[in-house]
């Protein structure tokens, strides 16, 4: 009886375990209180950690570009910007281990990408806003361009001079 009670408490263990680190998706914003949002017109871009594929570096940074113009805001010359924008993005493999595997045994796995844009001070370089994306992918290179943009729109659409304050 104790062997029994022993295993489920363990397989309750695993269980938590397991749904503790199932993967979060979605878009995660960041902004550092007492900042007017609405009152920067210009930016530059700074360095961050950018996608080493120069095709999907250029879609990001037109896609971003795209949406700071949407709110308003001109590109300035590199570093005379009222704001810093940067970007950092990286790839993984997840794995749903909820499912059941295939004839070989393999559990199905996916691309997910993490994509974080970031503004910054151009004095002191502090993070002023976080906008962060963690979402499957498509890798193949024709949806792709269509995917990031879609992702940096939802990032943007949480932008905070576009959502309720509440």
């Amino acid at each position: 009886m104790k062997r029994l009670i022993a295993a489920c408490g363990l397989c309750v263990c695993v269980g938590t375990a397991a749904f503790a680190q199932m993967p979060k998706y979605g878009v995660k914003v960041l902004p550092e209180k007492g900042i007017d949002y609405a009152k920067f017109k210009t930016y530059a871009w700074t360095q961050g950690q950018p996608s080493q594929d120069k095709k999907i570096d250029a879609a990001i940074v037109a896609a971003v570009d795209r949406e700071m113009a949407g709110l308003g805001m001109t590109k300035a010359a590199s570093g005379s910007g009222e704001v810093f924008v940067t970007y950092y993005s990286l790839s993984r493999t997840d794995v749903d281990l909820k499912a059941k595997p295939d004839a070989q045994g393999s559990l199905p796995h996916y691309s997910v990408g993490t994509l974080v844009v970031g503004l910054l001070d151009t004095g002191t370089r502090k993070r002023l806003l976080r906008l962060r994306i963690d979402k499957p992918i498509e890798t193949e290179q024709s949806k792709l361009e269509a995917t990031i943009n879609e992702a940096v729109a939802a990032l943007f659409a949480q932008y905070p001079t576009r959502t309720k304050k509440s």
